[in-house]
């Protein structure tokens, strides 16, 4: 087995602006769409949160949840406080849609 040097850099989270800039080709003029349906509960909110951690500020991404996701959305305000807008899209007693956007 041979071991490979990796450099990671721990600067600052790009721009809405500067877009997607890791450089895997992936176009970022979609919005993101994370359907949380088919995770499984018990590691929900945390691929949600490691979810939202990657949108650049200024970006945003709809959550579609089967329920209003209060508990979740404090988790998120607590984890970068003051970073976070919420926007109801749908609210139903059986689906949810949030927009997240990261301020």
């Amino acid at each position: 087995m041979t071991t490979q040097h990796v450099e990671i850099s721990t600067g600052t989270p790009a721009t809405a602006e500067q877009g997607h800039v890791c450089g895997c080709g992936h176009a970022t003029d979609q919005e993101i769409v994370l359907d949380v349906h088919s995770l499984p509960r018990p590691i929900r909110h945390a691929a949600i949160r490691g979810a939202f951690s990657a949108i650049p500020v200024g970006g945003s991404m709809v959550l579609v949840a089967p329920h209003k996701p209060l508990p979740l959305l404090a988790q998120l305000e607590q984890d970068a406080p003051g970073a976070l807008a919420v926007e109801f899209l749908v609210d139903e007693p059986t689906e949810c849609r949030v927009r997240l956007t990261r301020v």
